[in-house]
């Protein structure tokens, strides 16, 4: 039902073909004029009214031919195997924007994500640690993503992005990190030291669960 209350909060992990620090945060045209790449959400706590979502790590591939704001993107879901139907369900109708207003993070998908492939239901690794800016996905015979600190090309001292969105709508604040991704999955794209992002979430039916100031006790926000 459309007025089904859920709750997320975890960990996202982002990567893209664009170059370190990602135009699209700073509403800058994609580097290389296209933007692809695999994001990942672990809910350490959730739950869509009486199912609990705790501990699922939902995967996407997606593809857009321009920047996002201007549609056309494919996007491919990937779910653990060993979630319930009810899960999947539950899962889908989130991302769906299904009762969310306009302008949240589930409900600009909707409107530019244009095709949505096949979801596969698989095994998923998932790894992260912000402090270290390093993170991992791997989804056998789909997708392989890691990510590793920014290096001084000169000095090999590792170099820190940190992005502060105080009005963000997916997070408030991420660290920057390199990233080098594979998929041979129904969105295909190859690439090393491009831009990856660690950041806490928390998100529901209104969008941002949090305000800036709650998401620094709650989330551990660094600003």
């Amino acid at each position: 039902m459309a007025d089904t209350q859920w709750f997320w909060k975890g960990k996202w992990l982002e990567y893209c073909s664009c170059d370190w620090g990602c135009p699209c945060e700073s509403q800058a045209p994609p580097s290389r004029g296209h933007c692809d790449g695999v994001v990942a959400m672990h809910i350490d706590e959730g739950y869509y009214g009486d199912v609990r979502l705790d501990g699922i790590t939902i995967v996407a591939t997606f593809f857009f031919p321009r920047a996002l704001h201007h549609g056309g993107g494919r996007m491919q879901p990937i779910l653990p195997d060993s979630t319930t139907p009810e899960q999947r369900d539950a899962i889908f109708k989130i991302m769906s924007g299904e009762g969310q207003p306009p302008n949240t993070i589930f409900q600009i998908f909707h409107a530019v994500v244009e095709t949505i492939h096949e979801p596969q239901f698989t095994k998923i690794k998932f790894e992260w640690d912000i402090d270290k800016r390093t993170a991992l996905i791997d989804v056998p015979g789909i997708v392989h993503a890691r990510t590793e600190p920014i290096r001084n090309p000169v000095t090999d001292e590792e170099h820190r992005i940190l992005t502060v969105l105080p009005n963000g709508w997916t997070f408030y604040q991420c660290e920057g990190a390199s990233g080098t991704a594979k998929s041979i999955g129904a969105i295909k794209f190859d690439y090393a030291n491009r831009h990856s992002s660690l950041a806490p979430f928390a998100l529901n039916n209104k969008g941002v669960a949090y305000s800036y100031e709650e998401a620094k006790t709650k989330l551990g926000t660094r600003v």
